[in-house]
């Protein structure tokens, strides 16, 4: 893509206020211990109008418990390195799952059913403030279901499920309203990464959890939604009204 691989003065300094602004949200997420500006110039075309201006380098230094991703064991499952993937797991989950037991038979099961809970849930949460990560993919998405990356991000200033943060996104893969899909599939590139260590029933029950994710994304924005708009107890309609009011936002 001929990038360079540098970051500029302004966007790291958003990318510090955004990662600020997620964690006072409630929202997991890495976060921002510095911001060291060089002394490198680099050249950017801020509004991608043709005018290439000279900018400031800057390095961000980020936080975060863990900077594990699907993507971790994706690639080790992928070149056969399965001795290597099952020890890389095993830290993994005594480092950062302290309620699943270390010597039981199904830790990977259990380990798979919360990254794919927490998964779910980290996506409704962004959903409920309009927060588009703007490259969702495997080496993206957090083993400990947090927000570790900004790269091309936005926040929607009205709703559109279309909204996409990365301009170089032209099919609109990682959209704001097809989070919760890309969700999904990197949840299964996690599952197929993990099949060579689970046994054929593990694997079947491994689908069946997977199954649930949707159920699981739509029960908590839900309830994220319904406390946004202070509805109290069940309602048949809850569903319903969230949908019609998000389409009425749509027409505005």
């Amino acid at each position: 893509r001929n990038g360079d691989g540098r970051a500029v003065l302004r966007s790291s300094v958003r990318e510090f206020l955004c990662s600020e602004a997620m964690h006072y949200l409630g929202i997991p997420t890495s976060r921002a211990a510095s911001v060291v500006v060089s002394d490198d110039d680099v050249w950017r075309d801020q509004f991608y109008n043709g005018n290439i201006k000279k900018e400031r380098g800057a390095i961000v230094l980020r936080l975060a418990k863990s900077w594990f991703r699907i993507g971790s064991l994706e690639i080790l499952a992928h070149s056969g390195e399965l001795d290597l993937q099952r020890r890389l797991l095993d830290f993994i989950i005594q480092e950062h799952f302290p309620s699943i037991v270390m010597n039981d038979s199904n830790r990977y099961l259990e380990f798979f059913s919360t990254v794919m809970s927490e998964t779910a849930n980290l996506i409704a949460l962004w959903m409920s403030v309009g927060f588009a990560h703007g490259v969702c993919n495997t080496d993206n998405f957090s083993l400990l279901s947090i927000t570790i990356d900004y790269g091309p991000f936005g926040f929607m200033d009205s709703y559109d499920p279309n909204f996409v943060p990365n301009t170089s996104d032209d099919e609109r893969r990682y959209k704001i309203g097809n989070q919760a899909n890309v969700g999904l599939f990197n949840l299964s590139k996690l599952l197929q990464a993990l099949k060579p260590l689970l046994d054929p029933r593990q694997q079947q029950i491994a689908s069946q959890i997977l199954e649930g994710y949707g159920e699981h994304y739509y029960r908590r924005f839900t309830e994220l939604f319904k406390t946004k708009l202070g509805l109290l107890g069940e309602n048949e309609n809850d569903n319903y009204l969230i949908a019609f009011l998000l389409k009425v936002s749509l027409l505005l």
